[in-house]
């Protein structure tokens, strides 16, 4: 089993008619990722705390129907996270955020995770947000240390983070360590100003880089660089698309334990995960039957 945990929230994404109106669409990193492998038939689990409001009942609704198992969902009445994303011609996204008092960011670490599960997810707002983040870093640390493959998407928010200067040392000393994949964009690698050499070197065995129309990328510990080029498609949207990268990944990385990973395979197929979700408004990663 895969476990992907953070943060569940609504996108109100622009629409074009009526003027100025906002479509309510589920959305946030880790549920992105959790449902993109539940579509790729993954044997996934979502791990988060969700509001019991009905935004929240239709998240939830969004993941059964994709095969996600929910036992380790947390549930409060504080409200859902809503998140506003602003589209530039190009189809790529900035969020504007609304977290006060909301259900996710009141995340408590779970009991041990049960012994079949092989990796576990992290990312975005739920590693900024107090007292969650917090219970999140203590996740990843307990599930490391018990051998577990570990995949962090930092997946920069700005608009969220207060001290940068206390963001990137958490992310250097605090999280790296544990971490066994790191995946992030070009975007989030300017912000964290820091060196794919000095990522590798604090913990993790590969660092994967998405490149937008330029491809994906990934550096291994070993010194193996590898690339695969993008799929092109009509885009309407880059919302969710890498999320779908972290599914992708993840459904590669552990469906052959212990054998060698085939690292040109593995990005050809994030790329042409990300390229269909990119062809779709809103967070819609294909199904397995699609690629």
């Amino acid at each position: 089993m895969i476990v992907v945990g953070g943060e569940a929230l609504i996108d109100l994404v622009p629409v074009a008619l009526p003027p100025g109106a906002l479509l309510p669409r589920p959305g946030g990193g880790p549920y992105n990722t959790a449902l993109a492998l539940g579509r790729l038939g993954a044997e996934v689990a979502f791990c988060s705390r969700v509001s019991s409001d009905g935004f929240g009942e239709s998240l939830l609704a969004g993941l059964r129907a994709a095969g996600v198992d929910l036992s380790l969902v947390q549930r409060g009445p504080e409200p859902t996270t809503l998140a506003v994303p602003s589209l530039a011609p190009d189809g790529s996204a900035s969020y504007g955020f609304y977290v006060e008092g909301t259900a996710d960011r009141l995340f408590t670490l779970p009991p041990a995770l049960p012994d079949g599960v092989r990796a576990l997810a992290l990312g975005t707002c739920s590693l900024v947000l107090e007292p969650g983040a917090s219970a999140y870093e203590a996740l990843l640390r307990r599930e490391s240390r018990r051998g577990v493959l570990t995949l962090l998407d930092p997946n920069i928010r700005p608009a969220l983070i207060a001290d940068p200067a206390a963001y990137r040392a958490r992310f250097l000393e605090r999280l790296l360590p544990h971490t066994s994949v790191l995946k992030l964009s070009e975007e989030d690698a300017a912000w964290l100003g820091g060196r794919v050499e000095d990522w590798l070197a604090a913990g993790p065995s590969a660092v994967v880089l998405t490149r937008g129309a330029a491809g994906l990328t990934v550096r291994t510990r070993e010194g193996g660089e590898y690339s695969a080029a993008a799929r092109p498609v009509a885009v309407v949207d880059t919302i969710g698309a890498g999320d779908t990268v972290n599914a992708a990944l993840l459904h590669r990385l552990t469906a052959r334990p212990g054998e060698p990973v085939d690292w040109p395979e593995v990005l050809a197929h994030a790329a042409h995960a990300a390229a269909l979700t990119c062809t779709r408004a809103g967070a819609e990663p294909p199904y397995a039957a699609e690629l």
